[in-house]
Formats: C-alpha cells, structure tokens, sequence
C-alpha cells in the first residue's frame, strides 16, 4: 500500500511538470509570434544576445530583459544599451562617453578591445539593458522562431504529456483488473468455504 502512495506521487509530480513544460513552451512560441520575435515582459523587451563582446558580464546565448521607451538622451557613461545600427543589426554594449548632452553616444563591448566605430544616435537606440538575463536561454528562443523548433517546441512535449497519460490510464487499468481478480477470487474462496459447511 505504501508503494501505491509513493507511485501516485511520482506519477502526478511527473505529469504536473510534463504540462509545465508544455504550457511553457506553448507561451514561449505564441509570444515570440505574436511578437515578430520581440516578445514583452510587463512592459520591457526580450532581447537575445548571440555575440561574446558583453562577456562576462553577459555570456553569449543570454536572454536579456530591456526597458523600452522614454528618453533616449537620458543615458549616462557605464549604462548598458541597446541600439539598432545602420545595417538594422542590434547590438548591447556599455556607454563609454556621452556627446552632445546624450544626442550621440561612443559605446564599446567589455570584452572588446577598442570603442566601437560609429557613435550611436539617441534616435538608433531600443532600450537600457535592466541587469536582469538569462544565460543561454537565447539559444531556445532563436530556435523557436524557426519551423523545426515551432514544430518542435509544441509537439515534443505533447507527445511526453500524451505517452505519459497512455502509459498512466494501462497501469491504472492493469492495477484495477489485479484487483478485480483478487476479489473474485475471494469470492470463490468464501463461496467454496461456505459450502463446506453446508
């Protein structure tokens, strides 16, 4: 009986985290659809970051949360932004001198050796890198922007939380036909004993 009790709880822990996992991936893919790719976090963007010139600080393959809007000339030397190049590319580095009060920007990676080329236009700039990321969880999100990992990100788990249950239901069936098994022959047992007597 003991066993019985241990192997519902595995089984619901299991299955309540397979349909975490699912609907985790389902939010993760309807959000970066319906984003085109820029989904939100209560007002701040998701940005993926696929270079090293950020690093330590942040390690390529991070998620990182930015806070969109407001002024753009409002920027101070150490603060980490996002900004849109000429070749719409964008790119996280750290200010490294202000110009113009904020009207353009000389940035630079930190793991980079030099300042970058172009300064940034306060008007090329997306958002302020809040210092909240999430290291190589950018690789997912890149993934699911295409159709394998579209296809992939909803069908995996699906198939887990859906194998999961088909093999849930057959046991609990086999364990019921064990049980119904046992009664009738405690039945018989208690019939063929009251015969006896008779």
């Amino acid at each position: 009986m003991k066993w019985n009790k241990i192997f519902k709880m595995i089984n619901n822990i299991i299955t309540g985290l397979l349909f975490i996992v699912l609907v985790f991936s389902v939010i993760v893919v309807i959000s970066v659809r319906a984003s085109g790719g820029e989904p939100t976090v209560f007002g701040h963007q998701l940005k993926t970051v696929l270079s090293g010139s950020m690093e330590p600080e942040i390690q390529t393959g991070s998620v990182i949360l930015i806070q969109v809007g407001g002024d753009m000339t409002r920027f101070d030397e150490r603060d980490v932004i996002t900004f849109r190049t000429k070749d719409n590319i964008l790119i996280t580095h750290r200010i490294v001198e202000v110009k113009g009060n904020g009207q353009q920007y000389i940035t630079e990676g930190d793991n980079n050796d030099g300042p970058d080329m172009e300064p940034v236009l306060s008007e090329n700039i997306v958002g302020q890198y809040t210092g909240i990321h999430l290291p190589y969880v950018g690789y997912i999100t890149n993934f699911a922007n295409t159709k394998q990992g579209l296809a992939l990100l909803f069908i995996v788990p699906g198939v887990f939380l859906l194998t999961y249950s088909v093999i849930s239901i057959w046991q609990a069936l086999k364990q019921l036909d064990s049980q119904q098994r046992e009664r009738t022959e405690e039945s018989k047992i208690v019939s063929s004993q009251a015969n006896k007597k008779v």
